[in-house]
């Protein structure tokens, strides 16, 4: 299950003492890493992460409540980094995976856009909280972990394998490689190369230098390839930036300027702003519930897919393809989605860009640490943590997505009963630009040829259950009208 390593042939430090306190606890030479390794992973994964320190609170300022309210982009960029921080650094401690945790996208976007509207700020991230709330209550009854043990390990590995093409593609549509057509163009092609169909502008010249270098330094199985690609990159699009007067809207969300002050005193204004169940008043009992149980089936899967497929590409997953830890691990999640919604940045969860750190060695919580640890330093020094550019950072991506993709060959294409269903799985994630709809595919056509070939006994029944939620989660619109929740 083992994906490829980019140095594990050259360790760069001679392993910890086998009775060290810090090998011990993280079982560093256990897992054949070092804690130079774990250190190296875990800075490539805030770097190539750290854009939603900017992102989040540009998502959720953008939206306005029911009563015409804004949240401080200030106290988001706070709040965002405080909860990535403590729940990164739980990650690391309580699970022991190279794992990292921050505010989810997609998720975000539901909150600003769907439930904002219809209640206040503080309802609408009670509902976050609740969210999470009912995850925990799934771990703590079993019921996470088992439907976990269900899925089928080609399944598991067809999720590892669609994530690394889902990031693989968010690094090429960050870095403006490919960028949607305007519906102007009255075409039936979605994506385009660069904004017209050809590569202009230094930031993408930027972008495909980096990719060049960093998947050279791959091959080469060079020490640290993705933490040099990303800061390579970074103080050459700086120096590009200064010489060649870009403009700003160029770059993107992440300008590569030298910021004019360094540190920055964090708001802390948010924390703590919310009502669990205001929005069942404001919005009414159905149309909430709904909310809900949207919020939890994306978050349940979102996370799901992106702790195999980071276990598996870390070759933790056990014959059966089980993770280490899980039950602490999931619990941790779903805890994150409660503090997400406590602080008021939007629900919380495992990101896949931790396959970066992975890519670099990191094998144990050590590296989600040092993660978390650099969130917490940016709660200080925000402005500096916004300085790398997507275009510096989205070739850790497309180099990861080679990575993860590895794990397709073994999968058996010839048993059609598993292939349909792990090619649909694989293909949704960056078709839909969702790891939910990627796994909800992959369930609801393995359950259909299951059924078809009269091999309906060999489905679990949890995979069953879950099959009818996605079928909910697909017909919520539907559903909601049927409700009279719109």
């Amino acid at each position: 299950m083992s994906g490829p390593v980019v140095d594990a042939q050259t360790p760069t430090s001679l392993p910890p003492p086998a009775g060290s306190a810090l090998n011990r606890w993280f079982r560093i030479a256990e897992r054949g890493s070092t804690p130079g390794r774990e250190v190296r992973g875990g800075v490539a994964t805030f770097f190539t992460m750290a854009y939603i320190l900017v992102l989040n609170p540009i998502i959720l300022g953008s939206g306005t409540d029911k009563y015409g309210h804004h949240l401080s982009p200030a106290q988001l960029v706070t709040a965002t980094a405080l909860v990535a921080a403590v729940m990164t650094a739980a990650m690391g401690v309580g699970g022991n995976l190279p794992l990292a945790i921050a505010a989810g996208l997609g998720l975000n976007a539901v909150v600003a856009y769907q439930l904002a509207p219809k209640m206040s700020w503080p309802d609408a991230m009670g509902l976050v909280v609740l969210e999470g709330a009912l995850i925990c209550v799934l771990v703590a009854t079993g019921l996470r972990e088992a439907i976990m043990n269900a899925i089928p390990l080609p399944i598991k590995q067809a999720i590892s394998v669609g994530i690394g093409l889902f990031i693989a593609f968010i690094g090429f549509v960050d870095a403006g490689f490919a960028t949607r057509v305007p519906d102007a163009a009255h075409t039936t092609v979605p994506v385009q190369l660069g904004a017209t169909g050809t590569l202009s502008g230094w930031p993408v010249l930027v972008f495909c230098v980096g990719v060049l270098l960093t998947v050279a330094l791959v091959a080469r199985r060079v020490k640290g390839a993705i933490l040099i690609g990303i800061v390579t990159m970074t103080v050459v699009a700086i120096i590009v930036n200064s010489a060649a007067n870009v403009p700003d809207a160029a770059w993107g969300l992440t300008v590569p300027k030298w910021p004019h002050k360094v540190v920055a005193s964090p708001d802390f204004g948010l924390i703590g702003h919310f009502s669990v169940f205001g929005g069942f008043r404001e919005a009414g009992v159905v149309t909430a519930s709904l909310f809900v149980f949207t919020l939890v089936l994306s978050d349940f899967f979102d996370a799901m897919g992106t702790i195999v497929g980071i276990s598996g590409e870390a070759g933790l997953l056990d014959k059966r393809g089980r993770v280490p830890n899980i039950g602490r691990v999931l619990f941790i999640d779903g805890a994150a989605a409660v503090a997400g919604g406590a602080a008021s940045c939007s629900s919380n969860t495992a990101y896949v860009e931790s396959a970066a750190g992975v890519g670099e060695g990191a094998r144990t919580g050590l590296a989600s640490v040092v993660t978390g640890a650099l969130f917490a330093l940016a709660l200080f020094l925000s402005p500096l943590a916004a300085v790398v550019p997507s275009q510096a950072a989205a070739p850790a991506l497309v180099a990861v997505g080679f990575l993860l993709m590895a794990q397709v060959r073994a999968i058996d294409w010839t048993q059609y009963d598993i292939a349909v269903p792990a090619f649909l799985t694989i293909a949704a994630m960056p078709f839909t630009y969702s790891i939910t709809n990627g796994i909800g595919a992959g369930f609801l056509s393995f359950v259909a040829i299951k059924l078809v070939l009269g091999k309906a006994r060999e489905v679990h029944p949890l995979v069953w259950a879950v099959s009818v939620c996605f079928v909910a989660y697909f017909a919520i619109d539907p559903i909601q009208h049927w409700l009279g929740a719109k």
